[in-house]
């Protein structure tokens, strides 16, 4: 397991990486949003601990670069903001867990693997679902593809897309995609799922498609003849 640690504080910094590496993670470090995204460019990493608060730039800002190049991969924000405004605009940023400062190292290792356990495998939903009607995905280039027209969209878009393609015609609880979509077993008390899901539907819109129909307090469910 390869980690990208980026963290501007040495002292912080070296802390994660030695901690990590005693964990038997491999880790990269970089100290500020620039490093971050250089090193994001030029290797493969099976989850990301990134500081909010960075000298030349914010982490949310980090992961929206990401997300314009078509993937985010797993994240970990770290950050002395510890709200739950703060949480909720991290998470719906489009990381994957959020720790506040000060934390214990063997609770950020634990998260580390958790959010690494998340990264899809062989078989998972994403790669088991690959088109309903005339609606199909593009893992090349993570991508919604409807005719000739296509979107792109960042990791958790199309982790939930291809989730509801898989049950394309039956109800998906909203449990059921904290479960699978985002590896929880418990309610994060957040509206991480909503706020997701309107996305989502702005993304099929620009297909101009609208297959996802919302059965309030129940959940939803992508209707495959509206892909046709």
């Amino acid at each position: 397991m390869h980690c990208l640690v980026i963290e501007d504080d040495p002292v912080i910094g070296g802390h994660i990486v030695s901690g990590l590496g005693a964990a038997g993670i491999d880790t990269t470090l970089a100290v500020n949003a620039a490093q971050a995204l250089e090193r994001s460019r030029t290797g493969e990493f099976d989850s990301v601990v990134l500081d909010r608060l960075l000298p030349d730039g914010n982490g949310i800002d980090i992961i929206r670069a990401w997300r314009r190049h078509g993937t985010v991969p797993p994240v970990l924000m770290l950050s002395a903001l510890g709200s739950v405004k703060d949480r909720i605009e991290g998470l719906e940023s489009g990381a994957d867990d959020y720790l506040a400062k000060p934390f214990h190292m063997a609770e950020l290792v634990a998260r580390v693997h958790a959010i690494s356990r998340r990264t899809p495998q062989r078989g998972s939903s994403e790669q088991a679902a690959r088109s309903v009607g005339r609606l199909r995905l593009d893992p090349s280039r993570h991508a919604a593809c409807f005719g000739p027209a296509s979107v792109e969209l960042n990791r958790k878009l199309y982790s939930l897309l291809a989730h509801l393609m898989l049950h394309a015609d039956r109800l998906v609880t909203r449990d059921m995609l904290l479960e699978h979509v985002w590896g929880y077993s418990f309610s994060p008390g957040t509206n991480i799922v909503e706020s997701n899901m309107s996305r989502l539907r702005t993304r099929l819109q620009e297909l101009g498609i609208d297959p996802i129909l919302t059965r309030r307090g129940e959940g939803y469910v992508l209707l495959a003849g509206a892909c046709r």
